[in-house]
């Protein structure tokens, strides 16, 4: 019966890490009582010995009564058998599950629709684990089940699974191994526990105790590595399933590692919510509304826009002064910047600053710092709940003209932000050409995608379409269905401008909001919006807003100025990156908007806005160089630990043998030197010689008294007079700290043991000398004891047993 139990228990311990998903515990209670049922079912079926495909139909009989008792009890007879109307009901519960799922973003709501879909969901994950595991003895195969219930909010969720709740997992699997293999081990006779005696040498057993020793040690170990070794090792690539490296620590032992959700998954999520929950609020100086950046988006590998891993040195830190410079910006006298005061709520807990394009510097509390390439600013430690800051932001004068001048991208930036996939349909840059057909610069291609897509291509917005821009998708978007939200016109957008060779990326963050009074404006759920932002060198990187806005889209979303198509009368259409306000010709100022003021600290003497230096980052060879270090000072506790032990024992060893109460007469030999106290000199000196002739591969018989150990080593190994002497001298005193009433006036052994250290070091191999300085095998044996002693507990509370009284 241990073996279906332990499948449930499994299938449970890596249920837990769902937590994250869901707001409050009422989803465990329910989940559990559907484990319990399929659990109970399992006993069952493995004490009456029925047919593996009988006990997994038994199962998914007992799944249905009980997720009818739960959720259609009304609709049930007797509220347990299940009938037409449950089934209905269970059906159309489904049907919403399914529906919430996609509207809501974690954690989730406890509502009966999505309590269902996920009891029902980890219910035939415990079905599947029995069947693998107790059926069909496959126990390693129904690690795939577990594994694709744990991947589920290792995906989902934006921050990372807790360590303890990753214990518990490969707790419950490595259970169910061991389970397993004590059940086929079984098959073979009824195993006798031996009782491991302390002290005792030589243990032998026949029967699966000691197999299943080695089993715990081996799980227990590789979860402890699982868990230590990626926080002790500098990240130096992306986790693809966890996290992203930043890249570099601040060397004070802290977390190097950031979450990086996914931004496309939770975008129509938030803009399906049946609230628009404030998510923050900011003034700046002209009291205009202007996007604020999360995310930039640059790579597109034919199934989802992704984020490359941001890189933030301490030298990045936004404490430290302007950021560094826009990408492609050439700085010119008309350029502005702005100020912005920006409060987050309790309710926006992301680990990246909204902030609009491009931030020149950013004052915030906590370790904030900023990617170079993008100017995105996270932080590995920090959150936004709650937080407050301030940036200046630039913002250059995208003129027509200047824009049409535009030179080619230089080579760093066209290799990445030109990349498409190679499996791109082909119809995609066809459109793209056929739309901007007679225009000729970078400028007006992009000007006419936009007008596409918002004005005379008969698209309309719509968020209740299917969620996607892969290849398929992106061509049904653009040929077939026309319909669709931001996600779909700023990744469409992007690709376009891709295949027309201007850089493009995805960004993802919040618009403007709306207007709260008293110069401040309110960013809530329903603003959240990607749009895309394509590159002109000279000018950097500049939004453009292909969704529709107003009541036929997205109602806070607009197009910048310099975006919009020129009139039909001459003249350059100027605006700034701003979503509103022209400039007056004459003053070069938004009209009815004051002059701003400027930071000094940013300016130069014309005025101008001045970016920060470049900055350097660090290299790949020194984060590997980093790492490598951590690693070599982890390999080196064990020969630290010896100096201090060796130096412990010395200064012990120093103190004169006479001072020493010895334990009084009539000791027992067999015990041997271990009966005496271990702060007394002799007993030091002893410890220290018994582990010098470990390190240097030399053997001590279990019998062999100290005075004989001494001579055969001096005979054998042809030691020098006054080697042997010393070793005599500490054979005599722990003698006669065993065996006599008094230990005699002997005189301090610190010299003895240095002169016998040598004398052992003498017969060892080179090898063996480095060996015994950097990997010493008696400090490698007690980290091997105390790492045994803790399994011993583990052993003991496995043994424990409900015993009967008499009576």
């Amino acid at each position: 019966m241990r073996l279906p139990i332990t499948a449930a228990l499994a299938t449970m311990a890596v249920a837990t890490t769902l937590y994250q998903l869901f707001s409050g515990g009422a989803w465990l209670w329910t989940t559990l009582g559907a484990i319990v049922v399929i659990g109970a079912v399992g006993v069952i079926a493995s004490r009456l010995a029925v047919p593996a495909w009988l006990s997994a139909l038994a199962q998914l009989a007992g799944l249905w009564i009980y997720l009818t008792a739960a959720f259609a009890g009304d609709e049930a007879w007797a509220m347990v058998v299940p009938t037409s109307d449950s089934v209905i009901a269970l059906a159309r519960l489904v049907e919403d599950g399914f529906q919430d799922i996609q509207r809501y973003a974690p954690p989730v709501p406890a509502n009966p629709s999505i309590m269902l879909f996920t009891a029902l969901g980890i219910g035939l994950i415990a079905v599947a684990v029995d069947l693998l595991a107790v059926r069909l003895r496959r126990a390693a195969l129904a690690g795939l089940p577990l594994l694709a219930l744990f991947v589920v909010p290792a995906e989902i969720v934006t921050d990372q699974i807790p360590w303890p709740a990753f214990i518990v997992a490969a707790l419950g699997f490595t259970a169910l191994l061991l389970a397993d293999g004590r059940e086929r081990i079984g098959h073979w006779g009824r195993a006798v526990l031996v009782r491991r005696m302390r002290g005792t040498a030589a243990r032998r057993e026949g029967d699966s105790g000691q197999l299943r020793l080695s089993g715990k040690r081996i799980g227990v170990t590789a979860i402890g590595l699982a868990v230590l070794v990626p926080a002790l090792v500098p990240t130096l690539e992306p986790n693809p399933l966890f996290t992203f490296g930043v890249g570099a620590g601040d060397g004070r032992g802290e977390g190097n590692t950031i979450s990086i959700p996914n931004p496309i998954v939770g975008l129509k999520g938030q803009l399906t919510l049946p609230e628009n929950t404030p998510v923050l609020t900011y003034a700046n100086d002209d009291n205009v509304p202007r996007y604020l950046r999360l995310y930039a988006l640059d790579t597109f590998n034919s199934d989802v826009w992704t984020m490359s891993n941001p890189s933030g040195t301490p030298e990045n830190r936004v404490e430290n002064g302007p950021l560094p410079a826009p990408p492609g910006l050439t700085p010119s006298p008309q350029d502005r910047q702005v100020k912005t005061d920006i409060q987050i709520s309790d309710d926006l807990d992301v680990e990246f600053l909204p902030l609009p394009y491009p931030p020149l510097r950013v004052t915030a509390e906590g370790d904030w710092r900023a990617d170079r390439t993008s100017l995105m600013v996270f932080s590995t430690r920090d959150s936004t709940r709650g937080l407050r800051y301030q940036v200046i932001s630039g913002e250059p004068k995208a003129t027509a003209d200047r824009l049409k001048e535009s030179g080619e991208p230089v080579p760093e930036v066209a290799a990445r932000y030109l990349a498409l996939p190679r499996g791109l349909p082909p119809q995609v840059r066809q459109e793209a050409e056929r739309v901007t057909r007679n225009r000729k610069t970078p400028y007006e291609k992009a000007v006419r995608l936009q007008e596409w897509f918002t004005d005379d291509g008969n698209f309309s917005y719509s968020v209740n379409t299917k969620s996607g821009h892969s290849n398929s998708a992106l061509l049904d978007f653009l040929t077939s269905s026309r319909v669709g939200y931001c996600e779909q016109f700023a990744a469409a957008m992007a690709v376009m401008a891709r295949t027309l060779g201007v850089p493009a990326r995805v960004a993802v963050g919040y618009t403007g909001g709306t207007p709260l009074g008293g110069g401040r404006w309110q960013v809530g759920t329903h603003d959240m919006h990607a749009w895309p932002e394509l590159y002109f060198e000279g000018v950097g990187w500049l939004p453009f807003e292909p969704t529709p806005s107003g009541t036929a889209g997205q109602g806070t979303a607009r197009a910048p100025d310099y975006s919009m198509p020129p009139p039909d009368e001459p003249g350059p259409a100027t605006s700034s990156p701003g979503p509103a306000g022209g400039e007056d010709e004459e003053t070069g100022t938004t009209s009815g908007t004051p002059e701003r003021p400027r930071n000094p600290a940013l300016l130069d003497r014309e005025g101008t806005i001045t970016p920060a230096a470049p900055e350097e980052t660090t290299s790949v060879g020194g984060r590997i160089g980093t790492g490598a270090l951590v690693l070599l000072l982890i390999v080196l506790i064990p020969a630290a630990l010896r100096v201090f032990v060796r130096r412990r024992r010395l200064r012990v060893v120093g103190r004169p043998v006479a001072d020493d109460p010895g334990p009084g007469g009539g000791s027992q030999p067999s015990v041997g030197v271990r009966t005496v106290r271990r702060s007394s000199p002799v007993s030091a000196a002893w410890a220290e010689f018994d582990d010098a002739l470990y390190d240097y591969g030399l053997s001590r018989g279990a019998s062999e008294t100290p005075r004989a150990l001494s001579r055969r080593l001096a005979a054998e190994h042809g030691f020098d007079p006054l080697a042997a002497a010393a070793i005599e001298r500490i054979a005599t005193a722990t003698e006669r700290m065993l065996f006599a009433r008094s230990p005699g006036d002997q005189r301090p052994m610190g010299e003895d043991l240095r002169r016998v250290r040598r004398a052992l070091a003498a017969t060892a191999s080179r090898g063996r000398r480095i060996r015994a300085v950097l990997l010493p095998p008696s400090m490698l044996r007690r980290l091997r004891l105390v790492g045994g002693r803790l399994l011993d507990g583990f052993d003991r509370l496995e043994s424990l047993r409900v015993r009967k009284t008499p009576g």
